[in-house]
């Protein structure tokens, strides 16, 4: 018998431990980031603000299951998140800007990747879970409160950009609409047809 078939496969994610130091190349993309510190901040810091006890709390939004695709790492979902808020990009402009935009890439330690780490679905359903728990607050508070103790950001001006983000807000609920919307129309074009 197989080897693998015999192994239960742990389907949480295990914790992301990306590079704490910066490379020779991650340094030439900061000293090029002009405006938008937030990359560079989120960069510098992202060790801190997915610690070990805030990695555990976000990889219990995932089922513990053999079954499935193995998981993304919730802390790199996170920081998209937060780059979204920030930017107001929507989920296929974020996802664009994984395999295109240096920034983002330094950000979520997938630097000249040719493919996103994730699909724009999984993206969605990670901020659906992480709403749902109630993490998305504590990832803002999170993000803020490192901004103030570390000085490395403007908290009140960070606070001011993810609080009045379309991803908490009105936006979502349009998608949400949409989503009825497109379920109903099927509905009856279903209906229709018979």
């Amino acid at each position: 018998m197989c080897a693998l078939a015999t192994e239960n496969i742990r389907m949480r994610p295990q914790n992301w431990n990306p590079p704490i130091e910066l490379s020779a190349l991650e340094q030439s993309i900061v000293k090029r980031i002009k405006r938008a510190k937030l990359f560079t901040f989120l960069r510098q810091h992202r060790h801190q603000l997915f610690d070990e006890e805030f990695q555990e709390q976000l990889s219990k939004l995932y089922a513990d299951s053999p079954k499935g695709h193995p998981p993304v790492a919730p802390a790199q979902l996170a920081l998209v998140i937060i780059l979204q808020a920030y930017t107001g990009a929507s989920d296929a402009e974020a996802i664009e800007a994984l395999s295109m935009d240096r920034r983002w890439q330094l950000v979520t330690d997938c630097i000249d990747c040719e493919m996103p780490p994730f699909s724009q679905a999984t993206l969605a359903r990670f901020r659906t879970a992480l709403i749902i728990q109630g993490l998305d607050r504590r990832l803002i508070e999170k993000t803020v409160e490192l901004a103030e103790q570390s000085k490395g950001f403007g908290s009140k001006q960070l606070r001011a950009a993810l609080d009045s983000s379309p991803l908490w807000g009105a936006s979502k609920v349009e998608d949400t609409y949409v989503s009825v919307a497109k379920f109903s129309s099927q509905k009856i074009f279903v209906q229709f047809v018979r």
